[in-house]
């Protein structure tokens, strides 16, 4: 198949932005997603101790706000 070889691309050279891009797009969607799963506080990875969302009271895990700064925001979630 034309372009999926070293070779071929050394013909074909306006493929190699699509490849880029196509790569970075993967990149970046493996990234937020790993992301999703490591940081959210909704994900619990280990099954023992307490079930507790008070180290995220204060803590900011949207990914982007230009609006809002969560720091000086105080949660409304009840304190247990």
């Amino acid at each position: 198949m034309q372009g999926m070889s070293f070779q071929s691309l050394k013909k074909h050279k306006a493929l190699i932005p699509l490849y880029v891009c196509v790569g970075l797009g993967c990149a970046g969607a493996i990234g937020y997603t790993a992301r999703l799963a490591l940081r959210n506080p909704d994900v619990q990875w280990n099954r023992t101790g307490d079930i507790s969302n008070e180290e995220f009271r204060n803590k900011q895990y949207k990914f982007y706000s230009p609006n809002i700064d969560y720091s000086k925001l105080e949660s409304p979630a009840p304190k247990y």
